[in-house]
């Protein structure tokens, strides 16, 4: 049995995500997480204007897509990605 990997944030922490992630319209193939400590979980949209961008829950975006926990150790200013929702997460490097 595979044990997922926890975040170190709180569940509670904000993150960004697009709306087009959170109405189900688009999977999440993106992470980022930036030298701030921000996660930005995206689709893959392209250049989207600021107000298509969300602010959510750590945990929302878990209980959305819980392969993320996969990437949960991801470390500051590196990016992840797949792509589709069979694929595995690449860390960019």
């Amino acid at each position: 049995m595979k044990i997922k990997k926890k975040f170190a944030d709180d569940l509670n922490t904000a993150v960004i995500t697009t709306k087009y992630i959170l109405e189900r319209q688009s999977p999440i193939l993106f992470v980022s997480h930036f030298d701030d400590g921000y996660w930005q979980f995206s689709g893959p949209e392209n250049n989207l204007p600021d107000e298509d961008y969300r602010v959510v829950s750590l945990d929302e975006i878990i209980k959305m897509d819980s392969s993320v926990l996969d990437i949960a150790d991801l470390p500051y200013e590196k990016d992840a990605y797949r792509e589709n929702t069979d694929s595995s997460w690449k860390i960019v490097l």
